[in-house]
């Protein structure tokens, strides 16, 4: 019974730990200097953009990004 009780205890927070590891899925990434850190976590460009502001950084697409199941595709372009 202590035994169970006792890995009880051990792995409840391990599961709120992993559950709040879960990767970023947005699909715009900014680094903020070259060679510097990557921050993936910006819905539009413009956020992504106002982040780098006087900073010397750069906005790209994450190239991790997928979208989900709820998520429209972006729009086509019309070639006239």
């Amino acid at each position: 019974m202590r035994i169970s009780l006792a890995v009880t205890t051990a792995a409840l927070p391990l599961l709120f730990i992993l559950a709040s590891a879960q990767a970023q899925n947005y699909p715009w990434c900014a680094q903020y200097a070259p060679g510097g850190s990557f921050n993936c976590g910006f819905v539009t460009i413009q956020q992504c953009m106002a982040a780098i502001s006087g900073n010397g950084g750069s906005c790209e697409a994450n190239p991790r990004y997928q979208p989900g199941p709820d998520t429209p595709p972006p729009p086509r372009r019309v070639r006239r």
